[in-house]
Order: C-alpha cells, then sequence, then structure tokens
C-alpha cells in the first residue's frame, strides 16, 4: 500500500462524515491503488462500486487540496467517471 494511498484516505475519512449519499464509489489511482467507500466507511480496496473514479496522483492531491473542482477535472478530462453519474455528481463536495 502506498503512502500517498494512505493520506488521500485518512483525508476522505472525515470528509464522508459530512456526506449524505447511497451507493459505492472507487477512486482510482493508477499506479498507486484504489480507495473504495460509502457515506459510512472508505477501505484501501479494488471491489466493485457503482462508481470508479480514475485520475493520476496530481489530479487527486489537487481536488482534495480544493485546487482543481472536480467538476472541471472531469470536463477537462482529467477525471474519468465510470458508472453512475449521478453519484459522482453528488461526489464533488466530497472529492474537493
Amino acid at each position: 500500500m502506498s503512502e500517498f494511498l494512505q493520506d488521500i484516505l485518512e483525508e476522505l475519512k472525515p470528509r464522508l462524515e459530512e456526506a449524505s449519499f447511497d451507493g459505492t464509489a472507487k477512486l482510482d489511482i493508477p499506479d498507486e491503488g484504489a480507495i473504495v467507500f460509502t457515506s459510512d466507511t472508505a477501505e484501501i480496496s479494488d471491489a466493485d462500486a457503482d462508481v470508479t473514479m480514475s485520475a493520476d496522483a496530481d489530479t487527486i492531491r489537487a481536488m482534495f487540496n480544493k485546487e482543481l473542482d472536480p467538476t472541471a477535472a472531469f470536463m477537462s478530462g482529467k477525471l474519468a467517471v465510470d458508472g453512475d453519474m449521478g453519484l459522482a455528481m453528488q461526489l464533488a463536495s466530497v472529492l474537493g
């Protein structure tokens, strides 16, 4: 497990305490791994999810630091979404 992935997981957990969404989401970071989360839990895993969002580590870091809006990342092709687009839109506030 990468240190980067562990850092993102720790940053994600408190954000989920304020989030409300139904379903499972996966944040896939090539060369690092994946995090699967619901509004209640988050863990490093590559399990199936309702929506998978993929981006490189620099893009993920920029979104978590609020330097890059998740919607802008998607529109520019830096963030790929596969699966439930409605759920992905609900997660914008969690990611950025």
